[in-house]
């Protein structure tokens, strides 16, 4: 039986990376797109990926932040397939990471952080619940951060993604305990110190490059949907499986 898995923020990044994965393990992956993602360049290798894969790879264009576009993405995927046994949500912005409560705010840039890092990935959860709990696998990941941790927060600024991720944690929370008793599944991960363009530019100090992100992040998926796997309930987990404070 063919195996589905959607990824959003898939043009670069761990989101890249985490589809060249799936497609390596055999899975058969909608890669969400966003259109406007910045430097020149991203989502090319996106194209080559789909060249080389056969058919298994479909790019969906996708901003999780805009009801019509997650509207339109949801189609594409029912056209496919009534089936979806992961999803990914990867997508996510950072908004600025200096202000402190002493400074101006940006309180539409904020706005926009929780539409794509919050909301953007209920949207994608809501919409696709049903294909999800008709796999096999039925199987959410949401990649959130250890920025989202109130139990270990040391910063003073970096309002909105902060704020974004504990309320991603809080949402996974919420579904997990919606589908858990119908073998839904859900898994919250911090990716890591990634080496990204998030900031716009190569953060070159990152620990992790992409595909080690990626591959780690695939591990623990992997070993979340062994049969054989016993649940201690819910978990804000990292790259490396260790436990992180909600």
């Amino acid at each position: 039986m063919i195996q589905w898995a959607f990824v959003t923020g898939a043009d670069r990044g761990v989101g890249l990376s985490l589809v060249k994965g799936l497609l390596g393990q055999g899975y058969h992956v909608f890669a969400g797109q966003y259109a406007g993602a910045g430097s020149a360049g991203a989502g090319s290798e996106l194209k080559q990926l789909e060249e080389l894969n056969e058919g298994r790879l479909k790019l969906v264009p996708l901003d999780i932040s805009d009801a019509d576009s997650v509207s339109n993405a949801l189609k594409a995927v029912a056209a496919v397939t009534g089936r979806l046994d992961i999803l990914i949500n990867n997508g996510a912005i950072l908004g600025d990471m200096q202000a402190t409560i002493e400074d101006e705010l940006d309180f539409e840039e904020m706005d926009q952080v929780f539409r794509v890092n919050a909301l953007g990935a209920l949207r994608m959860s809501n919409g696709l619940i049903q294909p999800l709990l008709r796999s096999e696998h039925k199987l959410i990941v949401n990649i959130s951060s250890e920025a989202g941790s109130i139990g270990s927060c040391w910063r003073n600024a970096w309002y909105a993604y902060c704020m974004s991720k504990a309320a991603l944690n809080m949402q996974s929370h919420l579904i997990h305990n919606q589908i858990a008793p119908k073998g839904g599944k859900v898994m919250v991960i911090h990716p890591g110190h990634v080496q990204t363009y998030m900031q716009g530019k190569l953060d070159t100090a990152g620990k992790l490059t992409p595909d080690e992100s990626a591959w780690s992040i695939l591990k623990l998926v992997e070993k979340r949907l062994d049969p054989g796997y016993v649940s201690e309930g819910l978990a804000l987990i990292d790259y490396a499986g260790e436990t992180l404070p909600w």
